[in-house]
């Protein structure tokens, strides 16, 4: 279930001025009362129990704080800038630390780009080819969002949500690839999901992964968890080499004892014998709300137990420090554009 040739020439239209003008001063008037509001702390900071496979709970470390500074020169034309940064990834790479995040007109609005900074030495340097990622194809008019960055054997592989309207106007979400071998220079790959898969929706691209950022292979091949979308239907991807995939309806999440329902699962951890998936979903009040299950590697779709708190991690847990550790931008002040890190604490 590759996508056809006639799915990969739709979606590789390009772009249009018109089009992703209209976008951005959408973009500008975006406002929600919910998302304004959304903190890391109401998910993360404190667990109502902690049983000794849960990943967290976490506390903020101020020393890693990411600080974006200045505008993007804007490749599109539109005169596109930026006032909040969020959803990122972090992955290592040798000595450096790696930093990729969603760049938006408005907190959680479209018409998103995709970022990148390093961190050498003590010290953050946001990458000059920014926008890394930003809507060249005809899919990508309404933003570039939330990349999910995995090493895969010798190079390194970048999924992110496309979205874009359909003729009827209704909006769609497409799962898009990037590919590059030293995480600075990227070409993209296009669709991952087709659309017999996804019915034109679908998020998630969530690979299990360790503690340095590398995918990591279960019973021989990758595994990729979708959570939103594809009608409802509960399903999970297989591949050989975490570029092409095949798609299969398989459940796999019980929200039973939490009496919630769910949302989007945000990453899958891999700590020794044992996978942790991390998502968000409502609970029984209906309130945004966060937790975690637990499954044997060699059992990866039978849940074993399921605890309320979690970190929302959408782009994975990163061990930094020897401490599971994430990014994000939902608690900078108002016209700040700020990542913070969120390091695992004590019992």
């Amino acid at each position: 279930m590759s996508p056809t040739k006639e799915t990969m020439d739709t979606v590789r239209i390009p772009a249009g001025h018109d089009a992703l003008l209209a976008s951005y001063r959408e973009a500008l008037a975006h406002t929600n009362a919910l998302t304004d509001r959304i903190s890391t702390d109401q998910f993360s900071a404190h667990y109502p129990e902690r049983p000794d496979w849960a990943i967290g709970p976490f506390g903020r470390d101020d020393a890693l704080t990411f600080r974006l500074e200045g505008q993007w020169d804007d490749p599109t034309g539109v005169g596109w800038t930026s006032d909040s940064i969020f959803n990122p990834t972090v992955i290592e790479r040798g000595d450096e630390l790696h930093l990729f995040y969603r760049a938006s007109p408005r907190k959680e609005s479209t018409a998103s780009r995709i970022g990148h900074a390093v961190r050498r030495d003590g010290v953050w340097h946001d990458s000059p080819l920014n926008p890394l990622i930003y809507p060249t194809f005809s899919n990508e008019v309404l933003g570039c969002e939330d990349p999910k960055v995995y090493a895969v054997d010798d190079g390194y592989v970048l999924f992110y949500n496309a979205i874009w309207r359909r003729d009827d106007g209704s909006v769609a979400v497409d799962i898009m690839s990037a590919v590059s071998q030293d995480l600075e220079h990227w070409e993209k790959r296009g669709l991952v999901v087709p659309y017999d898969v996804s019915e034109y929706w679908a998020k998630g691209a969530v690979i299990p992964r360790d503690e340095h950022g590398r995918a990591v292979r279960i019973g021989g091949e990758y595994l990729m968890f979708l959570s939103e979308g594809c009608g409802g239907r509960p399903m999970v991807g297989h591949s050989a080499d975490g570029l092409d995939w095949s798609f299969a309806e398989q459940p796999y999440l019980d929200l039973t004892p939490l009496s919630g329902s769910l949302f989007e699962v945000a990453c899958a951890a891999v700590d020794g014998d044992r996978m942790v998936l991390d998502f968000f979903y409502a609970d029984e009040h209906g309130d945004f709300a966060a937790a975690q299950a637990l499954y044997r590697l060699d059992d990866p779709f039978t849940q074993r137990a399921v605890n309320r708190g979690g970190s929302l991690a959408w782009g994975g847990l990163q061990k930094i420090g020897g401490r599971w550790s994430f990014a994000q931008g939902w608690d900078a002040p108002r016209d700040s554009r700020e990542l913070y890190f969120y390091r695992e604490v004590d019992a």
